[in-house]
């Protein structure tokens, strides 16, 4: 039995925001972003527009691939760190109303920036079992929403977006699909990013700080240097465990979060930067989001070829890192 990628899908949002817009608003320039992180533009939803509308439309898109309707799905497993309504209801069942998705169960995956691998992970294992043939594994963010505008250093770094991809069992997909997966977290460095907030230690007394938007924090330094280390540390496993050699993978799609450290992962591992896929100038960083993106655009411009090697990963708040193979 496989489980295959059958078809994704994506939607950015059209507002598209430069670093030289930026620049007018915060106190930076086009040439320390691009620098530090090899961000160019990076796009924002429009008032009105919610995480689950997103990933809404990036489903609609792989189903339309895949000549598939709501229906056919059993399983609707959306990662996000911007939901709709933090705590619950989940974006996930909301998502799966909008679709008119009625015979899917539905639920939310939060992993940060690794949350579309930890959901095609949970999606893989699913599928093997309970009879479950079909589900949609969607990463989906509004980070323009969260982002503290008064940290000139994180506020430049975040954009928004949605991508799908549809796992469908095939018993006839002999060697194709999911290989192998690898996770882990680090909460030691749960506090190098969060989303900063009222602190919730009464039933009676509510923190001074209440009625604060809440907005992420970051320790910069701390998040570069784990991430650093686990894309190696997820490069050198999914190796180990799927047994094949790091240059018989066609693609490698990060998480796209900086590119100064993918290209050091490059360097380390003697690739050329080709192999990696990158589109972090134009969409900057989209959390959970960016992996699935990536996979679209990749499909799209017909570089996914069957029978083809691709190593997907991700690393970010939690701390969450992993990856997974798949064969196209």
């Amino acid at each position: 039995m496989s489980i295959t990628i059958k078809s994704t899908g994506s939607c950015i949002p059209a507002m598209r925001v430069t670093n030289e817009a930026l620049a007018a608003r915060v106190d930076t320039t086009d040439e320390w972003i691009r620098s530090h992180t090899g961000i160019g533009t990076r796009h924002y939803a429009p008032d009105g527009q919610m995480t689950s509308d997103l990933a809404a439309e990036a489903a609609r898109a792989a189903l339309r691939k895949a000549g598939l309707g709501p229906e056919d799905i059993d399983l609707i497993i959306l990662a996000t760190a911007t939901p709709d309504y933090f705590g619950f209801p989940s974006t996930a069942c909301i998502v799966q109303d909008k679709l008119g998705a009625i015979n899917a169960a539905a639920m939310d995956v939060n992993a940060g920036c690794t949350g579309f691998i930890y959901g095609l992970d949970t999606a893989w294992s699913m599928l093997h079992t309970g009879g479950r043939k079909r589900a949609l594994v969607i990463g989906a963010e509004t980070l323009s929403r969260i982002v503290d505008w008064d940290d000139r250093a994180t506020c430049v770094l975040f954009g928004d977006g949605a991508g799908c991809a549809l796992l469908e069992r095939d018993d006839q997909a002999e060697g194709r699909g999911v290989v192998t997966s690898w996770l882990r977290a680090k909460g030691s460095g749960s506090n190098a990013l969060y989303l900063k907030q009222a602190k919730r230690e009464s039933a009676y007394e509510r923190d001074g700080e209440y009625d604060r938007p809440n907005s992420i924090a970051m320790d910069g330094k701390a998040v570069y240097m784990f991430a650093v280390k686990a894309i190696t540390d997820v490069m050198e496993n999914l190796v180990a465990n799927s047994g094949y050699a790091l240059d018989q993978f066609r693609w490698i799609v990060p998480h796209q979060a900086n590119l100064r450290i993918v290209q050091a992962a490059a360097k380390r591992f003697g690739l050329p930067e080709d192999r990696f896929y990158m589109n972090i100038e134009e969409f900057a960083n989209t959390s959970a989001a960016s992996v699935p993106i990536a996979l679209d655009e990749l499909a799209g411009k017909g570089l996914l070829k069957e029978g083809e090697l691709v190593m997907m990963m991700g690393f970010g708040a939690g701390l969450t890192y992993g990856g997974a193979v798949v064969r196209w």
